[in-house]
C-alpha cells in the first residue's frame, strides 16, 4: 500500500464550493452573513432533535474555535480570576487553557475506568474538598467526550445541580454522540462544539456553543463581536472577543451538515472492523461503549495494549528524541531534545507506533493526562490511576471518513503482523 492513512482527516461532501463561491459573489467575506446563519440553523435543527420525544430548544452560536467556545462560556458563567474550574484531566489541552486565560486556576479529575471520561464520585470529593480547602464551590465543570465517547451526565449533572454549579459539556470530539437518544452538548448550561480539520466534521477551523435559550445566545454573540453597546458610535462597557465564525468558513460547514448523519454511520463501522479483529487478537482490547446508554460516535477508535505484550523493534523504542510535529499533528513543536518524560506510553506502545508508521499508517497515543502536564503541576488534582493507566498503554488508530474498509483491513493486519509472538 502507498498512501499514507491518517487518523480523521475531513471528506468533503461536494457542495461546499456551492455555498463559498454564494459568499463571494455576494461580497460576503465577513464573520457574519447568510452561511453563518444557515449553518447555525443547520446545528440548531441537529442538536435539538430527540428521537420519539418533543425536540429541545436549544440555540447555537458558530464561532472561531471551540476553545474560543470554552472561553465565552467560561465567563459566561461568571468564571472570574481566583475562582476555580473543575476539568477532566484525561483530555486534549484546549479543555483546560481557557480556565487559565479568565485568571481561574483549572482542578483537575480523574477518569472512571469504563468510558475514561470524568469521575462523578471523584468529582463529588473534589467539589468537597475545594470547599473545604478554599471556603467556596468551584465555579463550573467541565467533562469531556473523550475520543467521542459519552460521560456519565445524568451522575455528573445531580452532583452539579447537588452544589449549584454549571456544567460546560466539551463535546468537541463527541458531535453527534448521544446519551439515551440526546446529543451531548445540550444537558449542561453550555455545551461545546469543534470544527477543526479532523473532526465529525469541519469549517478548516471553528466552533460552535451550544446556549440554552435565545438571551444566552445573544449574550454570547456580544461577547464574541466585541462587546459593543447600541451607540452610533463604538462605546465598550467589557470586554469583547473577535471570535466569530468567518461566512466563508461556514459555507465549509453547511456543505459539511450534508455529510454528517453518513460519517458518523462511517465512523461507527470503522469502529465495528476494530471490535471484530481485536476480539480474536491475544493482547489488544477496543476500547467500547460500557453499555447502550452510551451511544458514541467513534471519532477516534482506540485500543489499549497489554502490558506483557511485545511488539516488533521494541528495544528501539524511544531510542531517538522528536524534534517535529508527529504524524499529521501539525504545528510549531519546541524540540526539547529529552527522550523520556515522568510520564509516558510503554515500550510496547511506541513500538507499535513507529511499526505502523514505517507501515504509511498514522497512530498516537493517547491524550496525557492534564495533571501530569508540566504547565499544569501545580494545579490541584483529584487521581485514581485511571487515566495515567490509559495513557501509558492506549493507542489512537486511524477511524475518519476517508479510511476505507480496505485500508482497515490493512491497519489491523499491520497490527497484527507487529506483536512479537
Amino acid at each position: 500500500m502507498n498512501k499514507r492513512i491518517y487518523l480523521c482527516l475531513a471528506h468533503m461532501s461536494g457542495k461546499e464550493q456551492q455555498f463559498i463561491q454564494e459568499a463571494f459573489d455576494t461580497n460576503w467575506v465577513v464573520p457574519l452573513g447568510p452561511n453563518v446563519n444557515g449553518f447555525e440553523e443547520d446545528l440548531q435543527h441537529f442538536v435539538n432533535h430527540r428521537e420519539g420525544e418533543e425536540d429541545l430548544s436549544k440555540e447555537v452560536v458558530a464561532l472561531s474555535a471551540g476553545t474560543a467556545a470554552i472561553h465565552l462560556a467560561l465567563i459566561a458563567c461568571g468564571v472570574k480570576a481566583g475562582d476555580e474550574v473543575i476539568c477532566q484531566s484525561f483530555t486534549f489541552c484546549a479543555s483546560a487553557n481557557p480556565v487559565t486565560y479568565v485568571g481561574a486556576t483549572p482542578v483537575f479529575v480523574d477518569s472512571e475506568p469504563d468510558s475514561w471520561n470524568m469521575s462523578p464520585a471523584l468529582l463529588e470529593q473534589a467539589i468537597l474538598d475545594r470547599k473545604t480547602k478554599t471556603g467556596k464551590y468551584p465555579k463550573a465543570i467541565i467533562p469531556v467526550a473523550l475520543y467521542g465517547m459519552p460521560y456519565r451526565i445524568e451522575e455528573i449533572m445531580a452532583i452539579a445541580d447537588k452544589y449549584g454549579i454549571p456544567v460546560i459539556e466539551d463535546a468537541a470530539e463527541g458531535m453527534g454522540s448521544r446519551w439515551k437518544g440526546r446529543v451531548l452538548g445540550t444537558f449542561g448550561e453550555y455545551g461545546v462544539l469543534s470544527f477543526n480539520g479532523n473532526k465529525m466534521i469541519t469549517t478548516s477551523g471553528g466552533g460552535a456553543l451550544i446556549c440554552k435559550d435565545q438571551a444566552a445566545k445573544q449574550h454570547i454573540m456580544w461577547l464574541a463581536t466585541q462587546a459593543r453597546e447600541a451607540y452610533p458610535y463604538y462605546q465598550h462597557e467589557a470586554i469583547g472577543f473577535n471570535y466569530r465564525l468567518s461566512n466563508i468558513c461556514a459555507g465549509i460547514g453547511r456543505g459539511q451538515m450534508t455529510v454528517l448523519d453518513e460519517h458518523i454511520a462511517h465512523h461507527k463501522h470503522i469502529a465495528q472492523l476494530y471490535r471484530e479483529a481485536f476480539a480474536k487478537t491475544n493482547g489488544i482490547t477496543f476500547h467500547d461503549a460500557p453499555s447502550e446508554e452510551f451511544d458514541a460516535n467513534f471519532w477516534l477508535c482506540t485500543a489499549i495494549l497489554d502490558k506483557d505484550l511485545h511488539i516488533h523493534g521494541e528495544e528501539n523504542a524511544y531510542a531517538e528524541a522528536i524534534h517535529g510535529a508527529v504524524g499529521g499533528a501539525a504545528g510549531v513543536v519546541h524540540g526539547g531534545g529529552s527522550v523520556h518524560t515522568d510520564c509516558e506510553p510503554n515500550r510496547n506502545v511506541e513500538a507499535m507506533r513507529l511499526f505502523l508508521d514505517k507501515a504509511g499508517i498514522e497512530s498516537r497515543p493517547l491524550w496525557k493526562p492534564m495533571h501530569k502536564q508540566p504547565v499544569f503541576s501545580n494545579c490541584p488534582a483529584y487521581t485514581n490511576g485511571v487515566s495515567e493507566a490509559m495513557f501509558r498503554q492506549g493507542i489512537c488508530l486511524p477511524s475518519g471518513p476517508m479510511v476505507t474498509d480496505e485500508d482497515a483491513a490493512y491497519i489491523i493486519r499491520t497490527i497484527q503482523e507487529a506483536i512479537n509472538h
